[in-house]
């Protein structure tokens, strides 16, 4: 938690003019919006979305203006198509691999490389979403045949042409799914799956059942080898004892923006070091990312989260976790620490309790 307030350079809107005029659409940004979650509703990419608005982290705020289309874009309309490159016959190519930083996650990942969350599981032999800094990804499948640089869309089922659209079907939520997870791997958007199930937030809950397509046929769930989800019986067992017993483990780590790792914590890399150390599989996320996947309880009990608002920046901007008594224990500047909500800081700034979904 930083309690600087970070300003980031208003976007800027450019005219380009030729045969016609376009222009790059852009983005408003809500409180308890992120690069990520923007990038997944417009079917683009976190790096794409930061070069196109010149930032220089994943810090955005309330009512800032953001390109989400590239204003060179509407350009491209006008000009010959490319024509396709011709496969190289007998070509081997080496897999493409990234080096996990502190901060990414496999989502992450994804979205930079345009691949699925499925495909990198499966290239890079992984059971589970936990990542470490330092570890090398393959990012791509090796091949004998073409040297094509755009990255592959999710595979269609055997029993469909790479031309055809996914075949109608509903998917199951297990327990760490969100809706960005959902439409990177069919290849979709969160805006679409939110219009084909009448959604109105971006919550969504363990067992509910999603359509996955517009067409209002419902067919079987398509299979998915690498896909398909594990019991997760094993992830929803995790104690409060377990996880007040790693968060107090980690006391004295120094706070390193971003840190996600006994190196260093941020308050949300904190919370998803602790939590998937004690049996709860997440997602890396901040903390407005944390606060939109759980409820609100009025009777917290010790190892629930507490939420901040309005501390280095507006809206929800830090967390920690309640050990009961008036007192919790969150990476704060001073590194791993527990503080008091009476604190009159803490107090002036507290949001409330809340549970994981």
């Amino acid at each position: 938690m930083r309690k600087k307030i970070v300003t980031t350079a208003t976007a800027v809107f450019l005219a380009a003019s030729f045969t016609g005029q376009a222009s790059a659409a852009t983005h408003e940004v809500k409180s308890g919006d992120s690069l990520w979650k923007i990038a997944s509703n417009y079917n683009t990419t976190v790096a794409q979305l930061k070069e196109m608005n010149n930032l220089k982290n994943d810090l955005i705020y309330p009512r800032q203006v953001l390109h989400v289309t590239p204003i060179e874009s509407a350009k491209v309309q006008n000009s010959a198509p490319k024509q396709p490159a011709q496969p190289k016959q007998s070509q081997p190519v080496a897999a493409k691999t990234h080096v996990v930083k502190a901060g990414d996650s496999l989502y992450k990942i994804a979205s930079l490389h345009k691949v699925t969350i499925a495909q990198l599981k499966q290239w890079n032999g992984l059971k589970s979403d936990l990542i470490h800094p330092g570890q090398v990804f393959k990012v791509s499948q090796s091949s004998s045949t073409s040297t094509e640089t755009v990255a592959p869309k999710p595979a269609p089922s055997p029993a469909q042409s790479p031309t055809q659209s996914p075949a109608t079907g509903t998917y199951k939520v297990v327990s760490g799914d969100t809706l960005g997870k959902i439409a990177l791997k069919y290849g979709t958007t969160v805006s679409n799956l939110k219009s084909w199930n009448n959604l109105k937030s971006d919550l969504i809950l363990v067992g509910q059942v999603l359509k996955v397509n517009g067409s209002s046929v419902v067919a079987p769930k398509p299979e998915a080898s690498v896909s398909v989800a594990k019991p997760d019986t094993p992830k929803v067992t995790v104690t409060s004892s377990a996880v007040i017993d790693v968060a107090k483990n980690a006391l004295g780590t120094k706070y390193a923006w971003g840190g996600s790792s006994l190196s260093g914590f941020d308050c949300s890399g904190f919370i998803y070091y602790v939590f998937n150390n004690s049996g709860k599989q997440i997602s890396r996320l901040s903390a407005d990312g944390y606060f939109n996947r759980s409820y609100y309880v009025n009777k917290p009990e010790p190892g629930d989260l507490v939420f901040f608002e309005n501390t280095y920046k507006r809206g929800i901007s830090h967390l920690g976790i309640f050990l009961g008594n008036g007192q919790f224990i969150h990476a704060g500047d001073n590194g791993v620490e527990i503080s008091s909500l009476s604190n009159s800081y803490w107090k002036s700034k507290f949001n409330g309790y809340k549970k994981f979904y």
